[in-house]
């Protein structure tokens, strides 16, 4: 018998157990996740009785875009969008788990790697397991995974890594922190957060929502480096969270770009500052718009907090998101295939997290160039929010019927919308009497008058000692004037170039 076992004693191959694990004692009950037949365990059995996990694999037909499509109906118009099933253990059969050790598959660096619906589904077991037993004994579980890639920090956090040993991984996980994760859908495939029941457009009630027990540990923020360009977004950003009624702190990190007199004008609209040290994006070229915008990383330092909305500074803020802070890192709109826009999201500041986006730096390509791009490949797995959250300018393409809809969305009183994303040429830098993006034919997706007049009833509101930070340099007036020019010469169909313009701003030009 002992010669007919020898060839497969072969093949198994000898599962080298961490040294750590020598000190996490014996007699354990070892859950294994992912070690069907080709593991040989004898060094783990020294530790206690290891229970193989069974589960059927998702099927190689399911892929990333079917858990993270582009489109989901989130009017739930004609039905409750759906997530696609992902097999699962029968937990009930694994229960008083001291340990769980789960191997990851990891394709790196083979392209889209970190997208494997597989290694998803190895994550959200050995996550549901951790959370079952973890409950059950009123202690902290212990995970340890083995990987050449790192575990997902999107489902266990940098802060609960316990030790690294080569591909070995050593978590204790916040159970509670990790219940609410997989208590979300599975991808964004369904919104975590439905604003509208099926059939009807009757708000949902935000009060529903479990309230977060310290709002003192939560804060807004925002980001300027480089430039000033963006100083009167943030303030108007600043002026209409307060208007939301948060009772938050509002956090503006900033660097040294930005003038006194102006850092006073951002203190006097509410932002609390904090200077920072601007992070350089490595694959940009210097002297272009994402040379430093990786400065966004920052964000993860603010670990005074545990939860912080970022909010970037070309938005306005038309309800109050304060609910938000209830969702995990990293909670988020969508923007295109399986992506988020990082416009409006929801992280968890850890000194740890910011160490891993500054290692990746020379690793990780940006699909756009720029932080979102970059983010995007670090947080595969997040969490959808409404549109309407982040409404994006140019969310619809300027048809009639569309451009109707959404004009009618953008001029709703009271808003229908939580907030305005103004992506294009700013409403700042246009002139008053209409959308300058009208100017410029390949900027006529983010046309939108009645966005623009939005913006400018917001401005006007303000005091008039923060109004005056939003004026025209003469640099921007020349540049305003000179795209009017073209569009004439073009001919531009919308004949926006023909409206007389009657800003006042015209001849109080900033410096």
């Amino acid at each position: 018998m002992e010669k007919i076992l020898e060839p497969i004693k072969k093949n198994l191959t000898m599962l080298e157990v961490p040294s750590f694990v020598d000190g996490v004692g014996g007699g354990l009950k070892i859950g294994m996740v992912n070690f069907e037949g080709d593991q040989d365990l004898s060094q783990w059995r020294k530790h206690g009785e290891t229970i193989p996990v069974h589960f059927d694999r998702v099927p190689e037909a399911l892929k990333w875009q079917d858990l993270f499509p582009e489109w989901i109906d989130e009017e739930e118009e004609s039905e409750v969008p759906k997530c696609p099933e992902f097999p699962m253990p029968n937990f009930d059969k694994y229960p008083n788990m001291d340990l769980i050790v789960a191997k990851l598959p990891c394709k790196y660096p083979i392209n889209g790697w970190s997208r494997d619906v597989f290694r998803l589904q190895v994550h959200l077991i050995t996550a549901k397991m951790a959370v079952k037993n973890g409950k059950k004994k009123k202690k902290k579980i212990k995970v340890v995974f083995t990987s050449k890639c790192r575990p997902m920090l999107e489902l266990f956090r940098c802060n609960d890594l316990v030790k690294q040993e080569g591909d070995w991984w050593y978590y204790e996980p916040d159970v509670e922190k990790l219940e609410q994760k997989i208590g979300l859908p599975v991808g964004s495939c369904k919104l975590a957060l439905p604003l509208w029941g099926q059939g009807n457009h009757e708000e949902f009630d935000v009060t529903k929502i479990k309230h977060t027990t310290n709002p003192k540990r939560e804060a807004y923020a925002t980001v300027l480096h480089s430039s000033e360009s963006y100083v009167c977004g943030a303030i108007t950003l600043a002026q209409s969270l307060l208007k939301s009624g948060t009772n938050r702190d509002l956090i503006l990190l900033l660097d040294d770009s930005i003038s006194e007199p102006k850092r006073h004008a951002l203190e006097l609209a509410g932002w609390r500052l904090r200077f920072i040290k601007r992070i350089r994006n490595p694959r940009a070229q210097k002297h272009t718009y994402n040379e430093y915008n990786y400065s966004k990383f920052r964000l993860w330092q603010l670990t005074d907090y545990e939860k912080v909305i970022f909010i970037d500074a070309d938005i306005i803020v038309l309800k109050n998101l304060d609910h938000l802070f209830h969702f995990p890192q990293l909670t988020a709109t969508g923007n295109d295939v399986w992506l988020f826009n990082s416009g409006i999201m929801i992280i968890e500041p850890s000194n740890c997290t910011f160490k891993v986006l500054m290692d990746k730096r020379d690793e990780i390509i940006s699909y756009n160039g720029g932080d979102q791009g970059y983010l995007n490949e670090v947080f595969v797995w997040w969490h959808r929010l409404p549109r309407r959250v982040n409404f994006l300018k140019n969310f619809w393409s300027n048809t009639t019927a569309e451009t109707k809809m959404k004009n009618q969305l953008f001029a709703a009183e009271p808003p229908k919308l939580y907030s305005i994303h103004y992506l294009g040429l700013k409403p700042w830098l246009c002139y008053r009497d209409y959308d300058c993006n009208w100017n410029r034919e390949d900027h006529h997706i983010f046309a939108s008058d009645v966005a623009h007049r939005r913006w400018w009833k917001f401005h006007d509101a303000m005091d008039e000692k923060l109004q005056r930070f939003c004026g025209l340099t003469k640099k921007r007036k020349a540049q305003l004037d000179a795209d009017r020019k073209k569009a004439k010469e073009i001919g531009l169909k919308d004949k926006h170039w023909k409206i007389n313009i009657k800003d006042p701003r015209r001849k109080y030009l900033m410096k």
